[in-house]
């Protein structure tokens, strides 16, 4: 376990995790051990997940998402994308809205709505969602790779994680979170620069440190 002390006085946002899957849950671990108040939701009655908040994200309080949503600072979107289409965007209105979610269609099938190829796929979330603000981050590490490859501020081993919006106090909120929970943050200032962190993109999948992780973009970019 890795956690980060935070001052008294500092009140760091509210994290709302939509989605009980493999991803969800690994994402409010990290963010109740760095210090931050989380709630999990899944699609129905919250009793359904209580088992697996215990077991897998100790602290973290099932909710139903209108709830959860509600008195949350920062949304994660942790959803199986197949489950996307069927969220209320209206439910998100006014929200920073962490996009963690993939298009891979070997294994969500062909979904329609992300194959329009002019956007990146957090694009078409931003679009969908349009009285949001959607941040990219997180899709481009596995779930089972995000609890175990923390590392503290200054370790050479610290790997860097890519956060792309639109919004620059969105981005840095998100890019604090990324800090705090253990990497380094490397923040990109367009939302359709997400499409580097995506499947196929230069960084995902790839464990690498800030100075490498920028070196590849410039190389992708170039």
């Amino acid at each position: 376990m890795m956690t980060t002390i935070t001052p008294p006085h500092v009140r760091l946002p509210r994290i709302a995790v939509l989605g009980a899957g493999h991803v969800g849950p690994i994402i409010a671990r990290v963010a109740i051990e760095a210090g931050y108040n989380v709630t999990i939701s899944a699609s129905g009655d919250p009793e359904k997940i209580e088992l697996i908040a215990q077991v897998l994200s100790p602290g973290a309080e099932p909710r139903r998402a209108a709830d959860a949503v509600r008195q949350a600072d920062i949304v994660v979107l942790a959803l199986p994308l197949h489950k996307f289409t069927t969220l209320d965007p209206s439910l998100l209105d006014g929200k920073l809205v962490v996009d963690v979610m993939n298009y891979w269609p070997p294994v969500d099938g062909v979904q329609e709505l992300f194959e329009d190829h002019r956007y990146g796929s957090s694009e078409i979330v931003q679009r969908r969602l349009a009285r949001s603000m959607v941040v990219k981050t997180l899709n481009h590490i596995g779930y089972h790779e995000l609890e175990n490859e923390r590392r503290p501020k200054g370790s050479p081993e610290r790997r860097a994680l890519g956060v792309a919006g639109d919004d620059p106090h969105a981005v840095d909120m998100v890019a604090d979170f990324i800090e705090r929970i253990g990497y380094d943050a490397v923040r990109f200032d367009r939302l359709s620069a997400g499409r580097l962190l995506e499947p196929g993109g230069p960084i995902f999948g790839a464990s690498l440190h800030k100075t490498e992780f920028e070196l590849a973009v410039r190389a992708e970019t170039a």
